[in-house]
């Protein structure tokens, strides 16, 4: 990469265009099944690179996208002939002065996150994939294996700073810009402007977690469709330590199979007796007493470095029957031509989620049950159309009996789009939207209009 510091009328940091070697690689999405062509891809070090960005974009009439992690499944933080502000390299991570809160710069990744509070005792409602970015995470309200107990990353989100549609830097909390920091938690990233830095509260140390496995062998889809009995059914009353997520898949390697993890804050046996239906169900269950930080450490080992796919994911409010459990362990019976994995995966909600008001932030489904996701993946590129069109009817079929999407889990093939993500919380989230971005300036395929 070639290290400037003015481009065109005053753009700095890192800049990648299509005319150098390194603009391949800097182009690629985790979902390698989004190829996108951006004009101009600025590796930010700083505000001021940030800033200069925007101006320039704005003076040179061109499309703005803010990437971080790089993991937005539809690959909204890139796009054709646009400029890319890249804040990866934005990586400073502290304690406050108090000690009660962490702050970190909006290039934090999942796995820089958890080293940083896991030497410390603490440990952090972030996301599973080491390399998604923390504050992406954030700003999509934010599911991982400590939602049910901690809640969702956005619930513990203190304060943001932002810079805006003209380059200012705006403090957004409680009380300074309040209705900005009520659309920051749960709106999705790239609305608004591009996030700088966050400040979350800090949970209590802890000393050890239990990281949770679970497994059928062989089922068939009729295990399958009792296994979604036993799940909607101990959702009801469940002890809040616990977040887990099970999916049902189907690969040619392994042909039909369950497999979950989670984690729980308690003990192993504590944990063996909240996790009793499963194993009466015919469930293999392992528990395994690790620090936090070694858990997720675990967990992240599991990720690939990329991949080619299509997913996505929403939220379940009540329970089903047998006729409907079967259809939905149908759905992947059969795989797309070209998939290697396809899956209905089940993500527990409830617990310290739900206590809060679905008004109170962006993210406005808080009291669903779990979120349903569906996802094919694929290698070769000449089965990504195949893929796509298979998941789109098995998508309709999962909205019918659902309510609303995970904006973090985004589908380009919703028609009202702000509506399935944001509910009744839309028309507050238009108006923050044209207060804030009145221009339009941060606006992409999904953006709030």
């Amino acid at each position: 990469m070639i290290k400037v510091s003015l481009y065109k009328d005053g753009l700095t940091g890192v800049i990648i265009t299509p005319c150098q070697k390194e603009y391949e690689k800097a182009r690629q999405e985790w979902n390698r099944a989004v190829q996108k062509f951006p004009e101009v891809i600025v590796y930010c070090s700083q505000i001021s690179d940030i800033q200069n960005a925007v101006h320039d974009a704005r003076r040179h009439e061109m499309g703005i996208r803010i990437r971080s992690g790089g993991h937005h499944y539809q690959g909204y933080s890139t796009g054709n002939g646009v400029l890319v502000i890249d804040v990866s390299p934005m990586k400073d991570i502290r304690l406050s002065d108090s000690g009660q809160c962490i702050v970190m710069e909006s290039g934090v990744q999942n796995r820089e996150v958890y080293n940083f509070v896991g030497e410390k005792g603490y440990p952090f409602p972030g996301g599973t994939c080491p390399t998604v970015g923390a504050a992406g995470y954030t700003l999509g309200g934010g599911w991982g294996y400590s939602s049910r107990f901690l809640g969702l990353g956005c619930d513990s989100l203190k304060a943001v700073e932002i810079v805006n549609y003209e380059g200012k830097v705006l403090t957004a909390d409680e009380t300074c810009n309040p209705d900005l920091f009520w659309a920051l938690r749960g709106a999705g990233g790239g609305n608004f402007g591009v996030v700088t830095s966050l400040r979350f509260q800090l949970p209590p140390r802890i000393t050890a977690v239990t990281l949770v496995e679970l497994e059928y062998t062989k089922p068939g889809l009729e295990e399958m469709a009792g296994f979604l009995e036993v799940w909607q059914k101990w959702l009801v009353g469940l002890d809040p330590r616990i977040t887990m997520n099970i999916s049902m898949y189907n690969s040619p390697q392994d042909g039909l199979g369950i497999f979950g993890r989670g984690l729980f804050y308690g003990s192993a046996e504590e944990a063996a007796a909240v996790l009793n239906p499963f194993e009466r169900d015919g469930a293999v269950l392992s528990y395994e007493e690790l620090s936090f930080y070694q858990a997720m450490e675990k967990i992240q080992s599991s990720y690939p470095d990329s991949e080619k796919f299509q997913s996505t994911g929403r939220f379940v409010q009540r329970m089903y029957g047998a006729k409907e459990r079967m259809q939905i362990a149908g759905l992947i019976a059969k795989q797309a031509e070209g998939s290697v994995y396809a899956a209905v995966t089940v993500y527990a909600l409830g617990g310290k989620i739900r206590e809060v008001s679905p008004v109170s932030t962006a993210y406005f489904y808080r009291d669903a049950s779990y979120i349903m996701g569906i996802q094919s993946v694929w290698e070769n590129d000449c089965y990504g159309e195949i893929n796509r069109q298979w998941l789109y009817p098995r998508f309709q079929y999962i909205k019918g009996l659902t309510e609303g999407s995970y904006v973090n889990f985004p589908y380009n093939r919703l028609p009202d789009y702000e509506e399935e993500y944001y509910g009744e919380n839309v028309c507050r989230l238009r108006q923050t939207e044209s207060r804030y971005d009145p221009l339009h300036v941060f606006s992409f395929p999904q953006a709030i209009r």
